[in-house]
């Protein structure tokens, strides 16, 4: 809760659980009260670093570390004209040097570090690749209305579905309401026994849900296309399971290994205490502890392949 706290007005998330905290360019964050109140005459400037600030230029802080806030910012804004992909550099190494030179530039923006002579090489990088860059900018506006036309049609097959779903249960629940009073009608009005009325009553709706699922699977299943152009049915194609007669259970044989040299120490001989195997031996890290790693499997299977073969038996 420390972190959440407005550096002005010094309220914290834990005394205001709504507190708003935004930020701005220069990367210090405000709460939304504090911002209202700084920009109240029209203009104002960070309370920290006294940089100049704009009302419109304040979002909602996304991140507790107000840096990391202010590095999103100028890596969105750097890539806009940093937009180049590796289809446009003739080899591997001019690419990965531009995305150094990318990430460099992020760096020291972040940091403070060089600002001016950063900004006047953005300026020269945007004077000598202007083409370059609207061209870019095209290709990706093309593709980003290309992604909402398929998300739009996407949302258009799933409104239609629970269209379909919600005149699916209103017309159950009619036919409930009709059988319902159906029933109570011929109970009223009928003179014959109460038990044989529900008795055929239940008889006849269990044959129309037997019709209803018979027709259900003979309809055709209904394709969805979704913007990785697979195509889904509802539909499965599951061949049908082959019983076979049972035969032994299984039993497990260890597998026998040809070494032809002298015979490794086992599992047992390595990890035995005062075995000494182990001394020389690099312990594994947490994480690779965690990924199941011992530093005994590659210590046995550095022996094995050390002795394998070593001589060579004529059988």
């Amino acid at each position: 809760m420390e972190d959440q706290v407005c550096p002005r007005c010094r309220t914290t998330k834990y005394r205001n659980p709504s507190l708003k905290l935004m930020v701005n360019v220069c990367g210090h964050s405000l709460c939304e009260s504090c911002v209202d109140l700084l920009f109240l005459k029209g203009s104002g400037s960070c309370p920290e670093c006294q940089v100049p600030l704009r009302r419109s230029n304040f979002r909602v802080q996304l991140f507790e570390d107000p840096v990391i806030e202010k590095e999103v910012d100028i890596r969105k804004r750097i890539l806009r004209d940093y937009n180049k992909k590796e289809e446009d550099f003739a080899t591997l190494e001019e690419y990965n040097d531009y995305l150094e030179e990318v990430e460099e530039i992020v760096f020291n923006l972040t940091n403070g570090i060089n600002v001016f002579e950063t900004n006047r090489r953005i300026d020269q990088y945007k004077k000598e690749n202007r083409e370059q860059i609207l061209k870019n900018k095209m290709k990706l506006g093309k593709g980003e209305i290309e992604l909402e036309e398929l998300l739009e049609v996407e949302k258009q097959i799933g409104q239609e579905r629970m269209s379909d779903l919600a005149r699916e249960e209103a017309e159950q629940k009619r036919k409930k309401l009709k059988a319902k009073e159906a029933l109570i009608d011929e109970l009223m009005f009928s003179h014959g026994d109460a038990a044989d009325i529900l008795k055929n009553f239940q008889a006849g709706l269990d044959e129309e849900l037997r019709n209803e699922e018979a027709a259900r699977a003979s309809a055709l299943p209904k394709h969805t296309q979704f913007s990785t152009g697979i195509k889904f049915s509802g539909g499965h194609s599951y061949m049908p399971a082959m019983v076979q007669e049972e035969g032994p259970l299984f039993v497990y044989e260890p597998p026998v290994t040809e070494i032809n040299g002298p015979t490794p120490p086992s599992w047992a001989e390595i990890t035995a205490v005062g075995s000494g195997y182990l001394d020389h031996v690099r312990r594994p890290t947490p994480d690779e502890s965690a990924g199941g790693f011992d530093s005994a499997v590659s210590c046995m299977r550095a022996l094995q392949e050390a002795v394998v073969s070593l001589y060579y038996t004529n059988t």
